[in-house]
């Protein structure tokens, strides 16, 4: 795992930005594992403004809530779409979310695993991290073997969402379907965003502290190729920094990132 602090939020979404638009520019064929939340939003502002082609791409969705279609603005098929899809020149036949209206839930997840596999697999996974610790919708005592199935929500997320549903965690949904954790692990590249103060404690649970199913991000630990992105204020907690740091500075492969504030560069004129 690298932990990469940056000063601000604008800059960690960029570097975000700019590290996906690379790994688009260099091979158009990627397979990206995408996440939503108002953070993710930045990112995909960055992305649609930098031009980079999503024409040859094809995407994967964490998670949806269960009994939205893709229609209801409160679903995350209509978040993307809004938000990243009707803004760049992917295939929409290549862009796939959990049904969740499927009758069969648990078809649904098994069809999405497969979905998965006969793409070949994940090669940059976008994550965010809840303040209940999860990634996807993998909550609290989710098993670090798990696959894409249903799951109930917690409080804790419900409330952390309701900003989506007019301020009230009551309208959000109590369940939905979700990448399981070891699906998220087989993804050949994690990229973890966190943004805000109120991140601080269970960032710092999830990359230094034990790896625990009380804490699912911390299962990222486990990753060989795992980069979290933090803002000042998310890391606030954080005990090893100064490492942190001096790597970032210091690691060949960052040295074309030092300047993150910068957002991705658009393609250049032929």
């Amino acid at each position: 795992m690298e932990v990469i602090v940056r000063p601000t939020r604008e800059s960690a979404v960029a570097l975000v930005a700019r590290l996906i638009a690379d790994r688009l520019r260099a091979r158009p064929e990627l397979v990206l594992g995408l996440a939503t939340g108002r953070t993710m939003e930045q990112v995909y502002q960055a992305l649609i403004a930098s031009g980079v082609s999503f024409a040859r791409a094809t995407t994967f969705n964490l998670d949806e809530y269960i009994g939205l279609g893709p229609e209801s603005p409160h679903s995350y098929a209509y978040y993307m779409r809004a938000r990243l899809f009707d803004h760049v020149d992917i295939d929409p036949a290549n862009t796939h979310l959990p049904d969740g209206t499927a009758s069969d839930l648990k078809q649904a997840a098994a069809d999405y695993e497969r979905l998965i596999r006969e793409a070949g697999g994940i090669d940059l996974q976008l994550l965010g991290i809840g303040e209940s610790g999860h990634i996807g919708f993998n909550e609290p005592l989710s098993a670090i073997s798990s696959r894409t199935r249903d799951k109930t929500l917690t409080p804790t997320t419900r409330r952390q969402n309701a900003a989506m549903f007019g301020g009230d965690p009551e309208r959000v949904p109590t369940r939905a379907l979700t990448m399981g954790v070891g699906t998220i692990l087989e993804a050949r590249e994690l990229l973890l965003l966190a943004c805000g103060s109120a991140k601080a404690e269970v960032v710092a649970r999830a990359v230094e502290g034990p790896i625990t199913a009380s804490v699912t991000a911390s299962a990222l630990q486990l990753h060989a190729n795992c980069k979290v992105v933090l803002d000042e204020e998310a890391a606030a907690l954080l005990k090893g920094r100064d490492y942190y740091d001096f790597v970032f500075r210091n690691e060949p492969d960052w040295a074309a990132y030092q300047d993150t504030d910068a957002p991705p560069a658009p393609p250049a004129k032929r």
